[in-house]
């Protein structure tokens, strides 16, 4: 550098001058004011914060202006020195600002600041607002709250403490106004104090929160409280809230002695309910959702001999004879499903006894929450009585058969013993003698009829369904109704070609058709016509408000040319006993029994009458299919030539029917062994050094009877054939053969060989 060169002139900083910009950078408005109350030398940053012009000299009264009135008085006047906040609205913009500013004493003016504190002041009036919010909240709540702070005493901070705070519920709460400032000792007992003492103490010690219930002894109210120590430490205060629960505590008892009376209501029927589940005649029984019982009442085993202990877990369809487990158990399934007709199920059931013969039961079975609960009535007595009851009808019906089948056998045995004496001339030509037998053997047969449709009628058994031709079992019964209606009344049968098959008890059947015969006879005066007619198939109509059926049934029709039956009886004749006949003169019982036939087998009974003009009762069953084993009548032809010749023992207590067996079996060409007793039979069949090829024994004998021995045969003699034979047995009338092959008198010599080819061969 030469000495010419020279560094370029700066002037030294000015640290006003920058004070000055820094501050107009932040916003903050410089002035000064001169006696004369004028703004003097304002900065950029004043003009700014007002929205005014940059000016070296503002009137104070341009500023003023621009306050809001309220506001004015902190800038009226030079003011003192000091802050003072207040509110512009902008010259330019119009946005209200809040400012602050603050004025010192300079020479013989002022000089002053201006700071925008419109985000403070926001902050400050939000604060203000949520406090006012809050503070109205605190006063309103129904809940008490209190501040509480422990004063020092001789062994910590625990001897007292003072109210610094509570809200008007408190107050309330308590019934001491201006509490705040005032101890606990000054309002209430020191007994009490020491209690209230210990609890906040504890919450003051400890830092742990509680609540709690107390009641108030002087006013007997009841608080809940909540206490808490209120941070930090060191402010030894405890906050409460607490509110008033004697309402609540009120309720409370009384649901408490509403629930101890209830209780005791609950007690009183689970008493009566336990007492009717014990005394109760009804069997009850309720099974789990397996199937199996999980309770059954002590009418169970009055009933049944079983006890609790041996019944429990067992399933409902083991305590079922075996022949009704398949129904039960369909119908539980039905059930189950959801589609058996109506909510419960109804249905009639023997069922095993431990100690005595099977009852009859009578149950309803209701499903809930997943369980049955079976509800039986023991109907044994009365089923036996209803038997007695129909054994009565039957009886009174016979009586009634009495008179005309004693005519019809006089009848028969004066062909046989007629032709008996013509056969015993010896000059007799064998045209005549052959007329004779032929009058003999078809005489039998007619009496083996009339014989075999009294013992259907009057056998005693339960209800035993069965397929039948309803045309073969009136053309049968049609020849009986002329014994019964007697000489004076003509019986007209008018029945369809074909056949047609009911399913039915035939013994009921036949029963209800001798009744109705019997109502006819009686209505006629024993003078008239009675038609018996078939119709089928045809629809069963509505009968006594009663909705009708579209399914095919069978209607069997006995109209009589009588007095006719009266309107107002007509309604009440099926009632059981009642009668409209004299007294003496009827039981009431016939009509009774047809209705309820016809309902157990699935039809009706209908009657249409006037007096006068005679009566029409139609029964209608349900029509069924021809059964698959229909009966085919048999050729009549003695044969025993060529059949091998069999080794039979015939057991037969009677003297003649032995003998006449043994020849009938000698003609076949068999070799018959006879004996009198089943006791011989098998002391017989033990000694013979020949083995027999069947057994031929009577059902009624004296000791062991033929049912009886042919079950010891089978359990000995396991591949011997064993038939029975029997006119009549009360045995076969409640079961029929019991399994074993049944050859019922009198019987032919061709049925007696066919029988015998039949067992020996199969």
């Amino acid at each position: 550098m030469t000495e010419t060169e020279s560094l370029p002139h700066t002037e030294p900083p000015d640290p006003e001058a920058a004070l000055a910009r820094a501050q107009d950078a932040a916003g903050i408005g410089l002035f000064t004011l001169d006696a004369a109350a004028a703004i003097l030398r304002p900065n950029p940053a004043f003009c700014r914060l007002h929205g005014l012009a940059p000016q070296d000299t503002l009137p104070l009264a341009t500023v003023e202006a621009l306050a809001f009135p309220e506001d004015g008085a902190a800038l009226s006047g030079h003011g003192p020195p000091g802050e003072a906040v207040y509110r512009i609205r902008r010259a330019d913009t119009g946005a209200v600002l809040w400012l602050r500013r603050t004025l010192v004493a300079a020479g013989g003016g002022w000089a002053g600041v201006v700071r925008d504190v419109t985000a403070e002041r926001g902050h400050e009036t939000e604060l203000a607002e949520r406090e006012q919010h809050y503070r109205a909240l605190f006063e309103q709540m129904d809940e008490g709250y209190c501040v509480i702070a422990f004063l020092d005493g001789p062994h910590g901070p625990s001897s007292d403490y003072v109210h610094i705070e509570a809200n008007r519920a408190y107050t309330q709460h308590a019934g001491i106004e201006n509490i705040v400032g005032r101890r606990l000792r000054e309002v209430v007992s020191a007994d009490e104090a020491e209690g209230w003492l210990a609890l906040y103490g504890e919450v003051l010690r400890s830092g742990r929160p509680i609540r709690f219930q107390r009641e108030l002894v002087a006013t007997g109210r009841y608080l809940e409280l909540s206490a808490f120590r209120i941070e930090p430490p060191g402010r030894r205060q405890v906050a409460v809230l607490f509110q008033d629960i004697t309402t609540r505590k009120r309720v409370e008892h009384l649901l408490h002695a509403k629930t101890a009376n209830l209780e005791a209501e609950v007690t009183a029927q689970r008493r009566d309910r336990d007492r009717v589940w014990a005394l109760s005649p009804v069997l009850k029984a309720v099974t789990g959702p397996d199937g199996r019982i999980a309770a059954v009442n002590p009418s169970w085993t009055r009933a049944l001999g079983w006890p609790a202990a041996e019944s429990l877990g067992r399933t409902l369809d083991e305590f079922v004879i075996p022949e009704e487990r398949a129904g039960l158990s369909a119908a539980l399934d039905r059930l189950a499903a959801g589609t058996q007709p109506g909510r419960d199920l109804e249905l009639e059931l023997t069922c095993l006894a431990a100690t005595s013969e099977p009852r009859r039961v009578l149950w309803t079975i209701v499903p809930e929450d997943g369980l049955l609960y079976g509800f039986g009535r023991d109907i044994t007595e009365q089923r036996h009585a209803e038997e007695a009851l129909r054994q009565s009808q039957k009886l009174e019906a016979v009586g009634q058969l009495t008179g005309g089948v004693a005519h019809d056998f006089n009848n028969l045995l004066t062909i046989i013993r007629s032709s008996v004496e013509f056969l015993r001339r010896p000059e007799l030509p064998e045209a005549r003698k052959a007329r004779y037998l032929d009058a003999v053997s078809d005489t039998v047969d007619r009496a083996a009829k009339l014989t075999g449709q009294l013992l259907a009628f009057a056998r005693r058994q339960a209800l035993t369904p069965e397929t039948f031709d309803v045309c073969e079992r009136l053309r049968g019964i049609s020849e009986m109704l002329d014994s019964v209606t007697g000489a004076r009344i003509r019986v007209v049968t008018d029945l369809p070609g074909g056949a047609c098959y009911v399913r039915a008890d035939a013994s009921q059947f036949e029963t209800a058709l001798v009744n109705m015969a019997v109502n006819a006879r009686d209505a006629m005066d024993g003078e008239g016509t009675l038609r018996l007619r078939l119709d089928a198939p045809i629809a069963l109509p509505p009968i006594r408000g009663h909705a009708g059926a579209a399914g095919a049934f069978v209607a069997v029709s006995v109209t009589d040319t009588g007095s006719g039956i009266a309107s107002a009886d007509l309604m009440r004749i099926f009632e059981p006993f009642y009668t409209t006949k004299e007294v003496g003169k009827g039981t009431g019982l016939g009509l009774s029994q047809v209705i309820g036939f016809a309902k157990q087998s699935g039809g009706d009974v209908d009657v249409r009458s006037q007096p006068g003009a005679g009566a029409t009762f139609t029964l209608y069953l349900p029509e069924v299919p021809a059964p698959a084993d229909a009966p085919i009548a048999r050729r009549e032809t003695v044969s025993g030539g060529g059949a091998a010749a069999l080794r039979v023992l015939v057991v037969e207590d009677n003297l003649e029917v032995g003998r006449f067996c043994t020849q009938i079996l000698e003609d076949l060409g068999h070799r018959p062994v006879w004996v009198e007793n089943a006791e011989a039979a098998l002391t017989a069949l033990a000694a013979s050094p020949e083995p027999f090829d069947a057994v031929f024994s009577d059902v009624v004998m004296p000791g062991m009877g033929g049912i009886a021995l042919a079950r010891l045969l089978r359990e000995k003699f396991a591949d011997l054939p064993v038939v029975l034979t029997s006119g009549y047995s009360h045995v076969l009338a409640q079961d029929d053969a019991h399994g074993f092959d049944l050859l019922r008198k009198p019987y032919s010599a061709q049925e007696l060989a066919d029988m015998l080819r039949q067992v020996t061969e199969t």
